[in-house]
């Protein structure tokens, strides 16, 4: 059974600019599946609609049905939709910087017994052993690759079911990358976790999940298995380093051509 389903979701803000239109995808459980897309292209619009985070922007679905598990959550605000098994680790981390990352495991930890906590937190520290290391320090100093793990760690201790991560590469470098997207993978295969990915990075995305779906300008113009869309020529043009090869007077042709051979 899917752990989660859009269907033709549009999402508005301000009640006049359409910042997605009509996307559809879905994710089965335990499956890592990637929402690629360049700056802009609406994939952080996509998951803020699945986790309720469109109200303090202004925005709304006004379309479609989103469904976790066996019942829509339109209907559901931000906090239930998390005690329901969605998490969705914002871009830019958002850890709080003057709380040590204990500190900030408790600030997210959802439960009352201080035994699962525990349990919890050891869990974590074992996946990012890093932050152990740095178990005094505030946040705010470490570095940008332990800050994004202190997230995903973060976003653990609310035991999910589905965990959204928003461009998790953003400002990092290739080793830190690997060593982040490695970890995720272990997550995955370990707890079954089911995965949503958004990024730009398409080239390490493709070679970790199973299935992606490529958006433009609010709308999916290609979806399929990871190593289907690795060997598309557009792909492989746009977002996998082979630009250099590209006609610039054909690149206005780009999304009619992709969406012909999606």
């Amino acid at each position: 059974m899917p752990a989660l389903i859009l269907e033709n979701v549009e999402v508005i803000y301000d009640k006049v600019f359409l910042a997605i239109k009509g996307v559809s995808l879905e994710v089965g459980e335990g499956e890592m599946v990637a929402l690629l897309g360049s700056n802009g292209a609406g994939k952080s619009t996509t998951l803020k609609s699945v986790s309720g985070l469109l109200g303090p922007e202004r925005g709304l679905v006004t379309r479609g049905e989103i469904r976790f598990g066996d019942r829509s959550i339109l209907s559901l605000g931000a906090p239930e939709r998390v005690a329901g098994g969605l998490v969705h680790v914002l871009e830019g981390r958002r850890i709080f910087g003057h709380l040590t990352p204990d500190e900030n495991l408790v600030a997210a930890y959802r439960g009352r017994s201080i035994a699962r906590f525990n349990e919890l937190r050891d869990q974590v520290y074992a996946y990012f052993p890093r932050l152990k290391e740095r178990i005094k320090s505030k946040a705010g100093y470490l570095s940008g690759g332990e800050q994004q793990m202190l997230a995903i760690g973060r976003a653990l201790m609310t035991e999910p079911k589905l965990i959204m991560l928003d461009e998790p590469s953003l400002g990092l470098s290739p080793l830190l990358v690997q060593e982040i997207f490695g970890i995720i993978q272990e997550i995955n295969a370990r707890e079954g976790l089911s995965v949503l990915l958004v990024e730009q990075n398409a080239a390490a995305t493709l070679d970790i999940v199973s299935r992606a779906y490529l958006i433009e300008q609010g709308q999916v113009v290609m979806s399929g298995a990871a190593d289907v869309l690795k060997s598309n020529p557009d792909v492989q043009d746009f977002y996998l380093g082979g630009a250099e090869h590209t006609d610039y007077r054909n690149v206005k042709h780009y999304r009619r051509r992709k969406r012909w051979l999606a």
